[in-house]
């Protein structure tokens, strides 16, 4: 069974889990890495003649526009997650659109048209802010792919979501991020820091068991998940263990994983 393979294209400092020390006006500051790392990603999808799903952060597309057009001229799927990495949980949807119409703008001027799919920063397609579908449909995308099905996380979570990808409305798909059912408990196994935490036994296991169940996977991680030499900045005790471990372990692991499953974009998987 084919899964789909999506990568989240923003660097280092553009995640929440740093937002506290690193705000949005200094990342002009910060040293911009996801350039060589997504190249490294590049060859690593070529070697194994994937065609994987960048949700573009529209900041990042307008520093490095050269590695858009690259991306999608070796033939990958361009989707859009956002322009300033915005919470859904911290914006309201007027403020929402207008960062959504700021990202689908630097996408169009690299030649990057009819963007079908989205996901939200930090995966806030929470209960409270299911207004975002009705904006997604209105600029035309087909898909999100923000949604995970659980329940216990502080920041994220549907937990009555279906496991498998099915219609979140009536014009869009959903393909929720990957989890399995243990003793009535979700697990996710949709990569990410769940990928870099758990044995890569369990994550095959766990893919191998959603195959059983009649469900292709969704996989995600982020260019500096392969980069242990991105800077060390002073986090509180759990955030730093959240985005520093198993850094240097990481890009082994995502090549056995390429090796022993078969991937494709989350378009090609929809068939849309």
């Amino acid at each position: 069974m084919k899964n789909a393979l999506s990568i989240d294209l923003e660097d280092w400092f553009c995640v929440y889990n740093l937002s506290g020390v690193i705000k949005r006006e200094d990342w002009e500051k910060c040293e911009f890495r996801v350039g060589k790392s997504a190249e490294r990603l590049l060859l690593l999808l070529k070697k194994h003649n994937i065609q994987a799903t960048f949700f573009v952060l529209g900041w990042v597309a307008e520093k490095a526009p050269q590695l858009i057009q690259r991306i999608r001229d070796e033939g990958h799927e361009i989707a859009c997650h956002t322009y300033s990495h915005l919470l859904l949980t911290q914006v309201n949807p007027v403020e929402f659109e207008d960062d959504l119409v700021k990202a689908l703008e630097v996408l169009r001027r690299n030649g990057i048209e009819n963007v079908l799919g989205f996901r939200a920063p930090s995966f806030t397609l929470v209960k409270e802010t299911k207004w975002v579908l009705d904006i997604l449909e209105k600029y035309g995308f087909r898909y999100d792919s923000s949604v995970v099905p659980i329940g216990f996380h502080p920041e994220y979570g549907l937990p009555d979501a279906p496991l498998a990808p099915y219609k979140i409305t009536e014009k869009l798909y959903e393909f929720p991020l990957s989890c399995v059912e243990i003793g009535g408990k979700r697990i996710p196994i949709c990569g990410g820091a769940y990928f870099r935490f758990f044995p890569y036994w369990f994550i095959r296991w766990g893919i191998k068991k959603c195959h059983e169940e009649g469900r292709p996977v969704v996989f995600y991680f982020h260019p500096w998940e392969i980069d242990p030499g991105q800077p060390r900045v002073k986090l509180r005790v759990d955030k730093y263990f959240r985005h520093y471990y198993n850094l240097r372990k990481n890009e082994k692991k995502l090549m056995k994983l390429l090796q022993d499953f078969e991937f494709t974009s989350i378009k090609e998987l929809l068939g849309i």
